[in-house]
C-alpha cells in the first residue's frame, strides 16, 4: 500500500509548521499577501487530509492504520509514532475544517498579521499531532506546543482583559498538563521495559491502586481542558476576550482533545480504574450540565453565555463515557463532533455581530434582526442545533447518550434514573437561555447600540460561506447520522467491549453492578439512529 511507503501522517503533522516558516519573509501590504498565503496553506492541508483518508484509510476497521513510526530517543524508549483509527479520524477531519474556516474568519486581522497566521498554522500542526500521536510522550509534547500559540493569540489580539484571560488559561491548562507528563513516566517505567507507546502501555498489567492514581491524574489534566467543574473557570474568560476565530478553534477543536484523551488513555490503558471512576464521571457530567445551564442565565456577555453552553454540552461527553457500553461511547464521540461544529459557528457569528456593534453586551443590543436579517437566520439555526432540535446533529448526539445510559446494566435503576433526570433538567434549561439570548440580541426594543437604517451591517458573502460550511454538516448529520457514526463505530464497539469485560469482577461494595451489559441491546437500538 502507498500508506506503507509514504509517511502520510507525518507529512500531515509537519506541513502546517513548514508552511509557517516563510511567513516572516512575505511582504506585508495590509496583510493581504500573508492572509492569502495562510489560507492557501490551510486549504492545502485540509485537502491533504481529505485525500489521505479518501485514498489510504479503510473505513470500518477498528485497528490503527497508516502507522508512521521510527525510534526517536531509543535510550528513553521515545519514538515518533503516529497512527489513525476511529477515535482520531473524525476529530482530524473536524480539526481541518474548523481551522481552515478560522483562517477565513480572520480576514480582517490587521495587527501583526505575520505572527497571527504563524500561530494559527502552529496550532494546526499541534492539534493534528495530538489526535494522531501513538506515543504518550509525543502526545504530551504536542499538547504543550498547542498552549503557546493560544496564549499569544488571546494576549495580543484579545479584548480589554486579554492578559488576565490568557494568563488564567495558561495557568490552568499548563499546570494541570503536568499530570500527563507524570503519568506518562509512571506508566512507561512500570514493570519491565520502558515504552511510551499506547498499544504497549495498554498490554501491561498494572495494580489497581496504581491505575486509580494514574486515572485521577489524567482526569485532572483532561478535566481542566474539557473543562470539568470546578476546573472550568478559565474558559468563559478566554472566550469572552479571545478573537472570534480563536474561540472557534478553542471550542471547536481544543476542548475535544481532552475528550479524546479520556478515551485513549483513561479508558483504553486503565480500564479497571475506569470501572471505579465511571460513576464519578456520570456525576461530574450532570454537574457540568446543570451548573453551566443555570450560570448561563446570569451572563450578559454574548460569548460568555456561549462559553457556559460549551461547558454544559461537554457534560454529555462525560455521561456517554460513563455509560459503559458502545452506545454511550458512540454518543460521546458524536457529541464531540456535533459540538465542535455548533460551537464554532456560534462563536463565529458572535464575532460577526461584534464587528458591527462593537459590543458583546446583550443588554446594549436589541432589535438587530432588521439590520442583520441573514446573520439572525444563521444565528438562529446554530442556536437550534445547540439546543438539540430534532433534525440537527445535537439532537442525535444527546439522545444517543441518554439511550446509552438508560440501557446500561452497569448501574442500578435508581442511579440511572437520577442521572438521566438531572441531565434532562439541563436539556430543558438550554432552550430557555439560548432563546432568551436570541430575543435580547435580535428582538425587542433597540438598545444603546443603534443599528443603521442602510444595509451596512449585512453579512458578507465570505461570512455567510463560513457559517454555511458549518450548518450543512450539522443538518446533514441530524438527518443522516450514519455519515458520522460510521467513522468511529467499529472502534467504539471495540473499546466498549474491552471495558465491559471488567464488569463481572466488580466487588459488592463498588458502585457498579456485577451484571454484564444486556446482550443485543446495542444492535437493537443503534441501527435506528
Amino acid at each position: 500500500m502507498i500508506g506503507e511507503q509514504f509517511p502520510w501522517l507525518t507529512f500531515l503533522v509537519i506541513f502546517p509548521l513548514l508552511a509557517a516558516i516563510p511567513i516572516p519573509l512575505l511582504p506585508d501590504q495590509d496583510g493581504k499577501t500573508i492572509r492569502r498565503y495562510a489560507l492557501g496553506a490551510s486549504l492545502a492541508e485540509f485537502g491533504l487530509i481529505i485525500y489521505t483518508f479518501a485514498t489510504q484509510y479503510e473505513m470500518g476497521s477498528p485497528g490503527l492504520q497508516l502507522v508512521d513510526e521510527f525510534s526517536w530517543i531509543p535510550q528513553f524508549g521515545l519514538s515518533w509514532s503516529l497512527g489513525v483509527d476511529g477515535l482520531s479520524f473524525p476529530l482530524v477531519m473536524l480539526s481541518g475544517l474548523v481551522t481552515t474556516l478560522a483562517v477565513i474568519a480572520s480576514w480582517n486581522i490587521k495587527l501583526k498579521p505575520r505572527l497571527y497566521y504563524c500561530m494559527l498554522l502552529l496550532i494546526f500542526s499541534a492539534q493534528l499531532g495530538v489526535f494522531l500521536a501513538q506515543d504518550m510522550m509525543l502526545f504530551f509534547i504536542m499538547w504543550e506546543i498547542e498552549l503557546v500559540p493560544v496564549y499569544l493569540l488571546i494576549s495580543i489580539w484579545g479584548g480589554e482583559r486579554r492578559l488576565y484571560a490568557a494568563t488564567k488559561f495558561i495557568i490552568y491548562t499548563a499546570t494541570c498538563s503536568v499530570f500527563i507528563l507524570v503519568v506518562a513516566l509512571a506508566l512507561a517505567f512500570y514493570g519491565t521495559g520502558v515504552s511510551f507507546n499506547f498499544s504497549e502501555l495498554a498490554t501491561k498489567e498494572y495494580s489497581l491502586p496504581f491505575q486509580l492514581i494514574c486515572y485521577l491524574g489524567l482526569l485532572i489534566a483532561f478535566g481542566a481542558k474539557l473543562p470539568i467543574f470546578p476546573l472550568h473557570t478559565w474558559l468563559p474568560d478566554a472566550h469572552s476576550e479571545a478573537p472570534a476565530p480563536v474561540s472557534m478553534i478553542l471550542a471547536g477543536v481544543l476542548l475535544k482533545m481532552a475528550g479524546y484523551g479520556l478515551i485513549r488513555m483513561n479508558i483504553e490503558i486503565l480500564p479497571d480504574a475506569h470501572l471505579y471512576f465511571a460513576p464519578v464521571l456520570a456525576v461530574l457530567g450532570v454537574i457540568n450540565i446543570v451548573y453551566a445551564s443555570l450560570t448561563a442565565f446570569a451572563q450578559d456577555n454574548l460569548k460568555r453565555r456561549l462559553a457556559y453552553s460549551s461547558v454544559g454540552h461537554m457534560g454529555f461527553v462525560l455521561l456517554g463515557l460513563a455509560a459503559f457500553n458502545s452506545l454511550g461511547m458512540s454518543g460521546a464521540m458524536l457529541q464531540m463532533i456535533s459540538h465542535g461544529l455548533v460551537a464554532a459557528v456560534l462563536f463565529f457569528l458572535s464575532g460577526v455581530a461584534y464587528e458591527r456593534t462593537h459590543t458583546l453586551s446583550m443588554g446594549k443590543m436589541g432589535g438587530m434582526a432588521k439590520a442583520m436579517p441573514v446573520t439572525f437566520a444563521l444565528f438562529t439555526a446554530g442556536a437550534m442545533a445547540s439546543l438539540a432540535l430534532p433534525g440537527m446533529s445535537g439532537f442525535i448526539a444527546e439522545i444517543t447518550v441518554f439511550l446509552g445510559m438508560a440501557t446500561s446494566n452497569a448501574y442500578n435503576t435508581f442511579f440511572k434514573a437520577g442521572i438521566i433526570l438531572l441531565a434532562a433538567v439541563g436539556v430543558v434549561l438550554t432552550p430557555i437561555y439560548l432563546l432568551s439570548m436570541l430575543r435580547q440580541v435580535f428582538y425587542g426594543e433597540i438598545g444603546e447600540v443603534k443599528p443603521p437604517q442602510d444595509e451596512s451591517w449585512s453579512i458578507l458573502p465570505r461570512e455567510a460561506f463560513v457559517a454555511l460550511c458549518f450548518l450543512v454538516p450539522i443538518i446533514g448529520i441530524g438527518l443522516y447520522p450514519k455519515v458520522a457514526i460510521q467513522t468511529y463505530s467499529a472502534k467504539t464497539v471495540q473499546v466498549a467491549a474491552q471495558i465491559e469485560t471488567t464488569l463481572p469482577n466488580v466487588p459488592d461494595a463498588a458502585p457498579l453492578s456485577k451484571v454484564m451489559t444486556m446482550p443485543g441491546a446495542e444492535q437493537i437500538i443503534a441501527p435506528s439512529l
